[in-house]
């Protein structure tokens, strides 16, 4: 037991995709029951003025009872996407080597004027899922 009183859960089986500023993490836990669940989290960086940061996490609980309807699902949202928008990511800010204009002018290198709206956002490569929301699942 850990000092709040948790058990710590020994790890069965973890992957980790990293994203940019996301990271997602696929965890396999165990039920009291003996038996395996899934969490999926999304673990997202946040960084303040002052050079500070801060993670906000997010997560979900995936059941065996619900694998194969979520797994369906979630193919036909992201076939949906590639068949609409391509493969070609449209924001540059969800490339890997992506600044922030803010960071390119404070070191005197390219400025970048491209506007992005709320729509680009959400558009996301099938392989990455670079900007994915459980939330909307």
């Amino acid at each position: 037991m850990n000092d709040k009183g948790f058990v710590e859960q020994e790890e069965i089986f973890s992957q980790v995709l990293r994203a940019g500023r996301r990271t997602y993490f696929f965890d396999v836990r165990e039920t009291k029951a003996g038996d395996y669940y899934l969490t999926i989290t999304e673990s997202k960086k946040f960084t303040h003025d002052d050079g500070s940061f801060h993670y906000k996490k997010h997560k979900i609980y995936l059941y065996k009872e619900d694998f194969s309807e979520f797994s369906e699902i979630l193919n036909k949202a992201t076939d949906f996407i590639v068949n609409e928008k391509g493969q070609e990511v449209i924001s540059d800010r969800h490339q890997k080597d992506y600044h922030k204009p803010s960071e390119i002018e404070s070191n005197g290198s390219e400025t970048d004027n491209s506007e992005t709206n709320s729509s680009e956002t959400t558009n996301t490569s099938a392989k990455n899922f670079t900007d994915l929301s459980f939330e909307d699942i």
